[in-house]
C-alpha cells in the first residue's frame, strides 16, 4: 500500500477507535465534561475547522481518484488478458487494489462527516 493509501487506512482505523471509545459506557457524564472542557480540547476546538476541511477536500480527491482507477480497470480488455493467466492475475490484483483504495476512502469520509 503507498504512504496515501496507509494515511487513509490509520485515518479510518483511529476514526473507528474515537467513535468506539465515545460509545463506552462506564465513563461518568461528568468524567466526559471534564475532557471536553480541558485546554487541549480547545486548542482543538480553535483549529479543529479549518483542519476538517482541509481533511475532507483531501479524503474527496482521493475518492475521486480512487473510482477513476476502479473503473479503468473495470472496463479493461479481458479477452486479451484471458490468454495468460498471469497477466489475467495481474489485473485482478490491480482491480483488487482499486477497489479497497475506493472502500478506504468512501468508508473514510462517511465517518468523518
Amino acid at each position: 500500500m503507498s504512504l496515501q493509501w496507509t494515511a487513509v487506512a490509520t485515518f479510518l482505523y483511529a476514526e473507528v477507535f474515537l467513535v468506539l471509545l465515545l460509545c463506552v459506557p462506564f465513563v461518568s457524564p461528568a468524567r466526559w465534561q471534564k475532557i471536553f472542557r480541558s485546554r487541549l480540547v480547545g486548542l482543538a476546538v480553535a483549529y479543529g475547522n479549518t483542519f476538517f476541511i482541509v481533511l475532507i477536500i483531501i479524503l474527496v480527491l482521493l475518492l475521486l481518484d480512487a473510482l477513476r482507477e476502479t473503473r479503468k480497470y473495470n472496463v479493461g480488455d479481458k479477452e486479451a488478458l484471458s490468454s495468460t493467466p498471469a497477466a489475467l492475475e495481474h489485473f485482478h490484483m490491480k482491480l483488487f487494489r482499486a477497489q479497497r483504495n475506493l472502500y478506504l476512502a468512501g468508508f473514510s469520509l462517511l465517518l468523518s462527516l
